[in-house]
């Protein structure tokens, strides 16, 4: 079902409005999240890098002490406080002095971790490894698979080297287990990922209401303008009639036709007059169309006849102005639509046509079968028009060239009824035009 401007409006509005919510809310997750990241990881830095500095001084008076020589019952001491993970001393040759973990079974890991690795002044690095859960022996007895229970410890690592006058002694290398902080950051992405999807929903919601609320006064505004226009133009019809009618009862009278004078301001007065019921007659039928009060009368007729006879009717204007009619279609077409409506839309196009074509041109109209569609062009030899205003020719009152149009009697009406009679078939209608070389309408109805 086809939405009218006031719901193609309010949805991009809604569209709008949401995604400036939407763009606030994930900037306030970015800002937060990342604050909150920077802090957590600069704060355990620092944590680690004083405990690097409180170890180097308690491992350097003991390898002063050992006069450089550990003695096996030295490596494994403890000497790291209860929030490292391993420390290890490694002597310039690469040979590990004294050292311990927190879990058994993990130095091979972490001596391939720091092996070659020489930090610079407050460098930390971030390293990820893998072990088996301390209870697996006891899972193992209940069938479980090894593999089920292997777990990740992210690991904070720095390192330092141990000088004694001017000499260097080894390198101390500290690790500190931040796995539980980064699943507690992990968890809170999640957290607020999560809460933004909701809040997107309700972001939704309240721009529907906001623009609901903003198109209020313009939905009002408009409906009391349609109102008005075809009250108007209803109300106008009849003093047009009544001013026709006296009009050409003057034209009969012998005083009025012996007069020069008074005939052409008699015939000046009618011809305004006709315009301006053209012009409230169009009106009224935008109107009702507004006000979707239209009824559709449907069935199939002859799509070829049709045209022939409104091409009669236009025959005497082209052969005024020296323009030539042609008609190219098959033999018998049909299609199913409001005859009525149909029939209005070519005499719009046609009228256009040889009202904007220069004397010994022509226009022409091809009707062919497509699947499941009727295509009908209007093609005709005129002025063109510029491709900048091909989007505008639609509007209502709209002229690309409003000294002409003036000239001929256009008010920017009809083609606006044109596109509204064919989106009423469900339809499509486009222009191609070049300046100087003619304009040609494409119509496509569906069968």
């Amino acid at each position: 079902m086809k939405q009218d401007l006031f719901s193609k409006t309010q949805n991009r509005l809604t569209f709008r409005y949401s995604a400036l919510l939407m763009i606030f809310l994930l900037l306030f997750v970015f800002i937060v999240y990342s604050l909150v990241y920077v802090v957590i990881s600069s704060n355990q830095q620092q944590s680690l890098n004083m405990l690097l500095k409180q170890e180097t001084k308690f491992v350097k008076s003991l390898l002063v002490e050992q006069n450089d020589q550990v003695e096996d019952e030295y490596q494994d001491i403890v000497v790291a406080r209860e929030d490292a993970f391993f420390y290890y001393v490694v002597s310039p040759e690469g040979q590990l002095l004294m050292g311990s973990e927190a879990s058994e079974g993990l130095r091979p890991k972490l001596l391939n971790l720091i092996n070659g690795w020489i930090p610079i002044e407050n460098e930390v690095r971030k390293e990820r490894i893998e072990t088996i859960h301390p209870n697996v022996e006891k899972f193992e007895r209940n069938g479980h698979a090894e593999d089920e229970f292997k777990v990740s410890i992210d690991l904070l690592m720095t390192g330092q080297p141990i000088f004694y006058k001017g000499e260097f002694l080894g390198m101390l290398y500290i690790g500190k287990n931040v796995s539980f902080l980064y699943q507690l950051l992990k968890w809170l992405l999640v957290i607020m990922l999560s809460l933004t999807v909701l809040f997107v929903g309700v972001a939704i919601y309240m721009s529907r209401l906001m623009s609901k609320r903003a198109m209020i006064p313009i939905e009002n505004a408009f409906l009391k303008q349609k109102e008005f226009v075809a009250d108007a133009s209803h109300e106008l019809r009849t003093p047009l009639s009544v001013m026709l009618s006296s009009i050409n009862a003057l034209e009969m009278q012998d005083e009025v036709n012996e007069d020069p004078f008074s005939k052409k301001l008699v015939g000046n007065m009618k011809a305004e007059v006709k315009r301006m019921t053209k012009l409230v007659s169009d009106l009224l039928t935008l109107a009702r169309s507004d006000a979707s009060k239209n009824q559709q009368a449907f069935n199939k007729f002859d799509i070829k006849k049709m045209v022939e006879k409104v091409m009669q009717s236009v025959e005497p204007l082209a052969h005024s102005k020296n323009i030539s009619l042609h008609l190219e279609a098959p033999d018998q077409i049909e299609l199913s639509g409001d005859e009525e409506k149909l029939t209005q839309l070519m005499y719009i196009l046609l009228d256009n046509g040889i009202k904007y074509t220069t004397p010994q041109g022509h226009v022409k109209v091809l009707i062919k079968q497509r699947p499941n569609a009727v295509e009908i062009r209007v093609a005709d030899t005129g002025v063109g028009i510029h491709k900048d205003e091909q989007k505008r020719i639609f509007d209502r009152f709209y002229r690309a060239d409003k000294s002409r149009s003036r000239q001929m009697g256009g008010h920017g009406l009809g083609l606006a009824i044109a596109k509204w009679i064919v989106d009423m078939h469900k339809g499509t209608i486009k222009v191609e035009s070049e300046p100087e070389k003619g304009t040609t309408f494409r119509i496509s109805l569906p069968q």
